[in-house]
């Protein structure tokens, strides 16, 4: 689209140099394409899934520990630790082995009761040894082990980090460029040129849309080579979740940035706004692990919204139909920011 003297429309110009000036920052390039690569192979390797476990037990040397560790290794299922006495309250606080044994008649068990973990492995622990020590069961349960679709730690894990890339990249991609334009002076020459405000806003917004695509891939694709993370819903609708996603952290960014005048200032506003969500909003881990009384909060952040949809379409399959609830919350996260950003934005 060109105006009568040939020159292309002001939105064009404006996005295409906002590319071209991200292209020119290698430090932006690395955090927006290699960092979240380099977390999802971190993360990955480290919560990878090894399939069952044997519990860790800790037996305390002395009378009747050799007979205790017999026992305990002639089942399956267990690895034997010893722990010499003097150290016995070391152990539990280094969670050296979720249960300790002091051997007795009958048997002491030594365990963290604040730890899951440490709950699960003294009922294994104890019922291997009543057994032994002759307890029938009343019955034998059937167990049927299942692998769920999507159910993997590294399954979970990407969507929420695709998430919080996208939630960066539109913060501190939009809202750092503005500031920093700001403090070069470089805006109060741009009030002179034929633009309107909006324009000048869109195309910062408009920019990033356009490594949304790569971004996006680069993670996921990535994601499925290495560790075979598999998107079980329509890719088109992953799209329009980072594309809404995209729209609403841009918005946040250009509202953060209305009227911030330095670096520091701005930098200050976008941890303040991202750190909450970073906690509260599934990245590392589930949000329902927060109080019923916090959930209605959490659930009105954009974070959420974008994190739970984009686990909704990748690990489960669901359709965009049954995501209109969070795509509703980045909407008017979106549409709400630019509003106000249009009224609060000064150049100078």
């Amino acid at each position: 689209m060109t105006d009568r003297g040939g020159a292309s429309h002001p939105l064009v110009e404006l996005t295409l140099g906002r590319f071209r000036e991200f292209l020119r920052e290698p430090e932006a390039v690395f955090w927006v394409f290699a960092f979240p690569v380099i977390m999802t192979c971190a993360l990955g390797i480290a919560f990878r899934s090894r399939g069952a476990e044997p519990v860790i037990v800790g037996v305390v040397d002395g009378d009747g520990a050799a007979a205790v560790v017999a026992a305990l290794e002639e089942g399956e299922g267990f690895t034997v630790r010893r722990v010499q006495p003097v150290d016995l309250e070391r152990a539990v606080r280094d969670g050296r082995a979720p249960v300790i044994v002091v051997p007795g008649t009958p048997p002491t068990y030594v365990f963290d009761d604040a730890r899951a973990e440490s709950r699960a492995a003294r009922l294994a622990v104890d019922a291997a040894l009543q057994r032994i020590a002759g307890r029938t069961d009343a019955f034998v349960a059937v167990e049927r082990p299942v692998q769920a679709v999507g159910s993997r730690y590294i399954d979970w894990l990407v969507p929420g980090l695709l998430g919080m890339n996208i939630m960066s990249t539109g913060l501190w991609g939009v809202g750092f460029a503005i500031v920093q334009a700001r403090t070069r002076k470089l805006l109060k020459r741009m009030v002179a040129t034929p633009m309107s405000k909006a324009h000048y806003l869109l195309s910062h917004v408009l920019s990033r849309l356009l490594f949304l695509a790569l971004e996006a891939s680069v993670i996921v694709g990535f994601a499925w080579v290495a560790f075979d993370v598999r998107v079980h819903g329509s890719w088109g609708a992953v799209a329009v979740l980072c594309l809404c996603g995209a729209l609403a952290f841009g918005g946040v960014g250009l509202l953060l940035a209305s009227r911030a005048r330095t670096i520091e200032a701005v930098s200050g506003l976008m941890n303040v706004v991202m750190l909450p969500m970073w906690v509260l909003s599934g990245v590392f881990f589930a949000s329902t692990n927060f109080p019923d009384a916090l959930q209605p909060f959490i659930r009105l952040l954009p974070l959420t919204a974008l994190n739970d949809a984009l686990r909704g379409v990748i690990n489960e399959g669901r359709p965009l139909a049954q995501l209109l609830p969070e795509i509703g919350v980045m909407t008017g996260w979106g549409a709400a920011s630019f509003g106000l950003e249009l009224r609060l934005f000064r150049w100078q």
